[in-house]
């Protein structure tokens, strides 16, 4: 039984090996490492003690075990994994700078991380507390991310929580038709996980105050994160600003996951009962420990891991 479920695409990275190389030039590569943002959510969610499951597709190929031998080990149940010979294996080839700016060449169009469907019963699934989705799985294919919203109705309707990340892609964005499905999701929304650039857009307003005010005419929406790179994050309610959240200082090697981890530790939190601060705390120590090692989800991230940096940093 999976308390906490996500659907989205899965890919392999293939990454340059330190900052400042563009994808033009002719140089050295290091991976492939298991990745896609939902990915490295839901192993996050596993590797912190949590039941978990994905709702995906991969090729028959050796990216595809690559992915698969990783999630299986972290604990998570890949049994609606598609795993088909239609199609290869997602890739992403990465690049990072100096000032914070990166960039991808995704390699997924016709692949079985796009093709999965949605559930066609609950079996299995009528336990799930929390549903996770990462705006870049609904630019991947217009048709996969209706498949993805047919999902997030039915776990609605079983009274699952929504928590959404927009986590917006860019490159990925290719039909006009997505910002729609954007904004669908948005208002099926429980907890709302975006960096500021993406709050602004979703709510149409340029004034943070006012797009976070705006978030909340949302009825369904309980909690907003609001996630700020290296300022941390800040937690807002209905009653206003909750809790204030830096980031743990560690030497980073990888900032890509960084993120995904943080969501993912703060849901495992929230599943867990604990307060929004002990929540962001989980966040923030996990997003931490992701960027303390090169490869999207190869921080030593565990529940003795992540108390252990809360600890150190009280």
């Amino acid at each position: 039984m999976a308390e906490i479920l996500i659907m989205g695409e899965l890919l392999v990275e293939i990454m340059r090996p330190h900052e400042d190389i563009p994808l033009y030039d002719s140089d050295y590569f290091r991976g492939p490492f298991p990745s896609g943002a939902p990915g490295i959510f839901i192993s996050t969610a596993a590797r912190l003690g949590h039941s978990t499951a994905i709702i995906s597709g991969v090729g028959a190929d050796d990216f595809g075990e690559n992915i698969m031998r990783r999630l299986k080990k972290d604990g998570v149940d890949v049994s609606r994994v598609l795993v088909s010979d239609q199609g290869n294996t997602g890739i992403a080839f990465v690049t990072y700078f100096a000032d914070g700016e990166r960039k991808f060449l995704f390699y997924m169009d016709n692949s079985p991380c796009v093709m999965a469907k949605a559930p066609e019963t609950m079996e299995g699934l009528e336990d799930t507390k929390y549903m996770h989705i990462m705006g870049c799985s609904l630019m991947s294919s217009v048709d996969f991310a209706n498949e993805i919203v047919k999902t997030v109705d039915m776990m609605k309707a079983n009274g699952a929580k929504i928590s959404f990340d927009p986590n917006v892609r860019l490159e990925m964005m290719r039909d006009p038709a997505v910002l729609k499905i954007l904004q669908e999701v948005f208002q099926k929304s429980n907890i709302l996980m975006p960096g500021v650039s993406e709050l602004k857009m979703l709510s149409g307003e340029d004034d943070l105050e006012k797009a976070i005010e705006k978030a909340f005419r949302n009825p369904e929406l309980d909690i907003l994160v609001l996630k700020n790179g290296s300022r941390g994050s800040q937690i807002y309610t209905r009653n206003g600003l909750e809790v204030e959240m830096g980031v743990y200082p560690v030497k980073q090697e990888d900032a890509t996951g960084a993120g995904d981890s943080y969501d993912a530790a703060f849901i495992c939190g929230i599943a867990e009962g604990k307060s929004l601060k002990e929540a962001a705390q989980m966040g923030a120590a996990a997003g931490a420990l992701n960027a303390a090692a090169f490869g999207p989800m190869e921080g030593k991230i565990s529940r003795e891991t992540v108390q252990e940096m809360i600890a150190k940093n009280s």
